[in-house]
């Protein structure tokens, strides 16, 4: 006879992510432009976690992992060492993905790279221009966001500010409203450019993920998954791009939003200059380290990182180790491991489980947990 139990589902937020078939898995990956900071790594770790323990309930999983290799940050930063931008993007996208090995990150399925999916863009243009979503101007091709940020819970005032840091351009001459965004930008002077019925131009930063989730996985996915930085403008435009075009919503069933790893209670971000570097963190400690101190915490919540948080990763992961060499634990302890990774991906409770128990509940998280 089959076994015809039902496996647990994994709660996200409270809620079952139900799948049938496959679960269809899409993060936002890196503009590379510039080395691996902790703070983008603990989005990949995280998903690579969700990841995991779907494929630990026997669900088959595909995981599509993004490259904005077409973006304003990156031409300039190439522009500034001479050198050209693909060139350039190759090289930063090497030692991303070199780090991303040194913590046990798995491959993704699906990697498409912005500056491929141009046509894509043009079509999704196109698509929103017919559905009325979206105007011409001046060259380029902007999507109508007046209603966006009242979807996200912001009012116009709190999400101008949000879009001018995130390269929405507001102030834009060419645009009916400040809170509509560029699906397709025109170029000027040597900026990179491609032709389109517009003109010469380049994609838009939240179209590009659109075209390239909507070309890999069709009008919805099952998880979207980014830094909790991204929830607004970028995926609350990327949702509303996609859902105008296809007229399918839910664009994305469930939602992964990893919370911010700060410095001296600020973001790290490049414009500030607060930046832990994983290769620098790899070159003082071994990656399954760094692996367990952006895991052994709960996944939506910013956090400060301090050389006393990496030395207590490192206690931590000794302490699973040595549980995980112990004589084998009851098949209870090992369910109550797994449970509590489903139960909203509850590392720090299985953790304790695990250490308290031994045995096979400890080497059950070290598992799944690719520690």
């Amino acid at each position: 006879m089959p076994d015809l139990t039902v496996p647990p589902r994994l709660r996200l937020g409270g809620q079952p992510l139900s799948v049938v078939g496959r679960a269809r898995i899409y993060v936002c990956g890196v503009t590379p432009y510039d080395v691996t900071h902790l703070g983008h790594a603990a989005t990949f770790v995280w998903v690579d976690v969700a990841d995991r323990v779907l494929r630990r309930l026997g669900v088959r999983t595909e995981v599509c992992r993004n490259v904005t290799d077409v973006d304003d940050v990156l031409f300039d930063a190439a522009q500034r060492i001479g050198a050209h931008y693909d060139r350039f993007a190759a090289v930063q996208q090497f030692h991303f993905e070199r780090d991303m090995d040194a913590l046990s990150v798995r491959r993704p399925t699906h990697e498409p790279r912005a500056h491929t999916f141009v046509p894509q863009v043009v079509e999704l243009a196109a698509a929103l221009l017919e559905a009325g979503a979206a105007y011409e101007s001046g060259g380029s091709v902007y999507f109508r966001g007046s209603a966006v940020c009242g979807t996200a819970g912001l009012l116009p005032e709190q999400a101008l500010p949000l879009l001018a840091a995130n390269g929405g351009r507001p102030d834009d001459p060419d645009k009916d409203d400040p809170l509509d965004q560029a699906v397709w930008q025109a170029s000027a002077g040597d900026e990179p450019a491609w032709p389109s019925p517009w003109g010469l131009g380049r994609p838009g930063w939240h179209a590009e993920c659109t075209a390239m989730a909507l070309s890999t996985y069709g009008p919805s996915m099952d998880l979207h998954a980014g830094g909790a930085d991204l929830r607004f403008p970028h995926h609350a435009y990327e949702s509303a791009q996609a859902e105008a075009a296809t007229g399918v919503a839910p664009f994305a069933r469930s939602w992964l939003h990893i919370g911010t790893v700060r410095l001296d209670g600020e973001k790290m971000a490049k414009s500030t200059g607060n930046l832990v570097f994983v290769r620098d963190l790899l070159a003082a400690t071994e990656g399954a380290v760094v692996r367990a101190l952006l895991l052994d915490r709960p996944y939506a919540l910013p956090w400060d990182h301090t050389d006393a948080e990496l030395e207590r990763a490192g206690t931590r992961l000794d302490a699973l180790r040595s549980a995980a060499g112990r004589a084998a634990s009851s098949d209870a302890a090992t369910g109550a491991v797994l449970e509590r990774l489903v139960d909203d991906l509850d590392v720090p409770s299985a953790w304790d489980i695990a250490v308290e128990e031994g045995g096979q509940a400890a080497r059950e998280l070290s598992s799944v947990l690719a520690l």
